[in-house]
């Protein structure tokens, strides 16, 4: 065997090895339901995604606006007693609160994205080496059904040939003696 060959079945041989490793990691995975990746989850991822996903709502957007728009009013045109003058210092107090509050939660629960969305570009990334391989192989059995049959239709012409010469050498006409008749 050639050096070229030893390299090729050495490389065939590990992408075989990488292909089987990388189905079982597959069916590994597709046994993994969302509801028990749910049930993996701590009490503060829990807690922070359901900020964050009220936070970043349009309900939440409404409610905080509405209830900021009726401070104001209520404050400027004195119909209680002004407990938050013009400039507004409790409701700044208030605002910075909620802020400094929501931005940890927040910050946790784009992580925790951050990492569901890099195992899924993990998963992408195998998955597309995965299919590479396979149609590789593919190629190369395609390959291999085309050099078969390449020795198939040779074998077919040595044979037509080596018939077509026998049956040629079996019907010669007899030459005619004496010459030719008119």
């Amino acid at each position: 065997m050639t050096n070229v060959e030893e390299v090729k079945k050495g490389l065939w041989d590990t992408e075989r090895k990488l292909l089987h490793h990388l189905r079982a990691i597959r069916r590994r995975d597709r046994d993994i339901k969302p509801a028990d990746l749910e049930n993996q989850l701590t009490r503060g991822q829990k807690i922070a995604d359901k900020v964050a996903a009220t936070m970043g709502s349009w309900s939440f957007i409404i409610i905080q606006t509405t209830i900021l728009f009726f401070w104001i009013v209520l404050n400027v045109t004195a119909y209680v007693r002004e407990w938050d003058p013009y400039p507004f210092i409790l409701l700044n107090l208030a605002l910075s609160f909620q802020a400094a509050y929501a931005a940890p939660f927040i910050m946790m629960s784009q992580n925790r994205q951050q990492d569901i969305d890099r195992k899924e570009a993990e998963n992408d990334y195998r998955i597309n080496i995965k299919a590479e391989l396979e149609i590789e192989l593919l190629h190369e059995k395609i390959e291999l059904l085309h050099q078969k049959i390449d020795q198939m239709r040779e074998k077919e012409v040595v044979t037509l040939t080596e018939a077509v010469e026998e049956l040629a050498t079996q019907k010669q006409p007899p030459e005619e003696a004496g010459g030719t008749s008119k």
